[in-house]
């Protein structure tokens, strides 16, 4: 019985592969740019570190994680999402020592147990930027901004900026309280998840995604964290919004925006498109730091999955690169020339063009279509006659025109017509 991919799980295949490469390509140097530095967490982590950094209430940590207990007895938890690494890594390291702003961005495997859907993966590979020790609204911005400028290069269309504002452990408490005094009475007709909310993070059910929660909350007047904010949420809000405009970044208020992690304070956000929920999104999260036993830092970030990028693309139909083309496809005329060929593809390799050959026997006309297959912009012929004469017959295959080329000056010929 052959043995499948585990469910919820793609083999990234060639032809495919270089589509993510491409991707991959867009995020470094566009993170290069606004000067952020790359940073690599592992897999996994201690169990805890989600629990508290991400939030027990969230549907991550009570539903989706992928834990287990290793032969040591601890723990560990393949890692749902890459800011709590983040933040656990620059604690752990001292990066908190700079006098700097600490400016990172990562790529890499994510793991969460949830029903594989459209848009949707049980490993699904996660980009994001965290910037950490500035409070400054500016840095919001910064962010949203290179959030919205990535998406942008990929070549999505038809992007919106949902922002919102969830406050702080000020004004929150506040709210709370209005939330738990509105929705009490009612609480017998919100959902199971929802009534568990109410008592632990009320906030939290303006996340739900089931239609008679939210009739609930509008019927019953319960108030959305933006008419609680406290002064300095508000006008920290109002200065975000203040450079997003200077920078000419467009966005919509949502002031039902939560998102599903509990770390976020203040600024939050969601890149949307058309036909789907989300495409990238973050927000602030001052206190996280601290939680993971760090000193105070406040910090700001996002996350987009490189599968949504791909998947919207598709749909909106976007040209994606679909495999790199060969330069040079050196091809065996008669047995003879096996040696020179060998030769003379190590000499365009070593040169850094992008050569291959047949290696199942094929005669030469079957070599010239796999040259086609490959879309080689050159061919490189060698037969008993040419090695006899030192030459090696040289056809572009985008113009049909054929030449005999010394073999010593063959890689400089090669590379001058790539240069075209």
């Amino acid at each position: 019985m052959l043995t499948q991919r585990p469910r919820g799980t793609a083999d990234i295949l060639p032809g495919e592969v270089e589509q993510w490469q491409a991707i991959e390509r867009i995020i470094r140097d566009t993170c290069a740019v606004y000067h952020y530095d790359e940073i690599r967490t592992p897999v996994f982590e201690h169990t805890e570190l989600f629990a508290r950094g991400v939030g027990e209430t969230t549907d991550i940590v009570s539903k989706e994680m992928y834990t287990f207990v290793d032969r040591g007895d601890r723990s560990v938890t393949l890692r749902p999402e890459g800011t709590a690494g983040v933040v656990r890594a620059f604690v752990e390291n001292k990066l908190y020592g700079s006098a700097q702003t600490v400016k990172l961005y990562y790529i890499g495997p994510m793991f969460r147990y949830e029903k594989p859907q459209r848009g949707r993966w049980r490993q699904f590979h996660q980009y994001g930027v965290e910037v950490l020790g500035a409070e400054h609204p500016a840095a919001d911005a910064e962010v949203i901004a290179i959030n919205v400028d990535l998406l942008r290069r990929f070549g999505l269309r038809d992007l919106t900026v949902e922002l919102n504002s969830v406050g702080c452990p000020v004004c929150r408490p506040r709210h709370r309280e209005t939330m738990l005094e509105r929705l009490r009475p009612v609480a017998e007709r919100l959902c199971g998840d929802c009534q568990q909310r109410l008592e632990r993070n009320p906030l939290r059910i303006f996340d739900c995604k089931n239609e008679s929660c939210q009739r609930v909350v509008a019927e019953a007047g319960a108030p959305t964290i933006l008419e609680s904010l406290c002064d300095d949420c508000r006008g920290h809000f109002e200065q975000v919004r203040a450079f997003l405009d200077a920078m000419g970044v467009p966005y919509t208020l949502n002031d039902r925006l939560v998102r599903g992690l509990d770390y976020y304070t203040r600024t939050a956000w969601e890149v949307t498109v058309p036909g789907f929920s989300s495409v990238g999104g973050g927000g602030r999260y001052n206190g996280l730091v601290a939680e993971v036993g760090g000193p105070e830092t406040p910090g700001v970030g996002f996350a987009g999955s490189i599968e949504r990028a791909l998947l919207v693309l598709r749909e909106q139909g976007a040209q994606l690169p679909d495999g790199a083309a060969m330069d040079v496809w050196v091809a065996v005329a008669d047995e003879t020339a096996e040696i020179a060929a060998m030769r003379l593809l190590q000499q365009l390799r070593l040169a850094g063009v992008r050569a291959d050959r047949d290696y199942l026997g094929k005669g030469l006309r079957a070599q010239l279509k796999a040259a086609d297959r490959v879309k080689a912009r050159f061919c490189a012929i060698l037969g008993a006659d040419e090695v006899a004469r030192g030459v090696v017959t040289l056809k572009d295959l985008t113009t049909g025109r054929q030449w005999e080329a010394a073999a010593d000056e063959v890689v400089a010929y090669v590379r001058g017509g790539m240069q075209e």
